[in-house]
């Protein structure tokens, strides 16, 4: 995938910095990505298979908190991320566009249906965190459980833990991952391998902890203190979640999807979180979401 620019500063109305790379065709259609947790802007453009799609402009924000980012305690919050999106949007000259948001982007993707719907020309959900109940929690490794559960009684200690795995995987990135490893399924242990995932996702991951991992204890407050209203979602919604998913276990994606109104849901049989490193599964979401004009199959 052509690289336009992966370091991107726009100053937000508050002060804010926000960074973003863009990939594909500048004057492609546009689809803002909201990358996972410990990622950052630089994924898209270290997946391999790229290019994804031909005829689409993606632009990939560093969340707040990750990579360039500013986080500010207070100001950054879930349900304000679609203002920084449409000033993105605004400041490139883009009045239309879809999102797409994986894994701990989905929330954000999601942010944007509820709030900024009139902006959006599709919305597209992967593998994505949700409301902590105790139907959406079935098959999640006890780890993450106790992490969702107890982050915002305790957010001083899970801080100092997420400054340790952001101080890990910059010294010992080896040690990192087979940690965060032994969280995953089976599947996705094998699928870690198979997919060569090592050979971009520490460089990713390097630059998704630079702030000390500040994004990622923000991010795991979400599912206790989930603050989406789904039943409230008025535009389509396509959603994607790997069935053998324990990390985000896919009772949260059924519950996700069975809350929007709209929503046409697949979930993708022997396959769990890292679905969307597959080959060609970037490619097959970024389809649905562009406009038939941009599709190759459509000339």
């Amino acid at each position: 995938m052509r690289t336009i620019r992966d370091d991107n500063i726009l100053k937000l109305p508050d002060g804010r910095q926000l960074c973003y790379a863009e990939y594909g065709d500048p004057k492609g259609f546009p689809i803002f990505f909201f990358h996972g947790q410990a990622s950052s802007r630089l994924l898209c453009g270290l997946i391999p298979g790229s290019p994804f799609l031909p005829g689409v402009r993606l632009i990939a924000p560093d969340r707040p908190g990750y990579g360039q980012t500013d986080f500010k305690k207070g100001v950054t919050t879930l349900e304000k991320w679609p203002n920084d999106v449409v000033a993105l949007a605004n400041a490139l000259g883009i009045d239309k566009f879809a999102v797409l948001g994986a894994s701990g982007g989905g929330p954000y993707a999601l942010a944007c249906a509820w709030k900024i719907p009139e902006c959006l020309t599709g919305v597209g959900v992967c593998s994505s965190l949700g409301p902590l109940l105790p139907e959406t929690i079935v098959n999640a490794v006890s780890y993450t459980r106790i992490m969702w559960k107890y982050v915002p009684r305790l957010p001083r200690f899970f801080r100092a833990e997420m400054m340790f795995f952001a101080w890990l995987a910059r010294n010992f990135p080896n040690l990192y991952v087979r940690l965060i490893l032994a969280e995953f399924s089976k599947t996705d242990q094998k699928d870690y391998t198979r997919l060569k995932v090592a050979d971009f996702l520490l460089l990713d991951r390097t630059e998704g902890y630079r702030q000390g991992g500040i994004g990622t204890w923000y991010d795991t407050h979400i599912p206790a203190t989930w603050p989406i209203t789904l039943k409230e979602i008025k535009v389509k919604v396509f959603y994607w979640h790997g069935e053998e998913d324990i990390t985000v276990p896919v009772a949260m994606g059924r519950y996700i999807a069975e809350q929007i109104p709209d929503c046409e849901a697949t979930f993708i049989k022997g396959f769990g979180h890292f679905w969307i490193f597959e080959h060609k599964s970037m490619g097959k979401m970024l389809e649905v979401l562009a406009p038939p004009s941009s599709s190759p199959t459509s000339k």
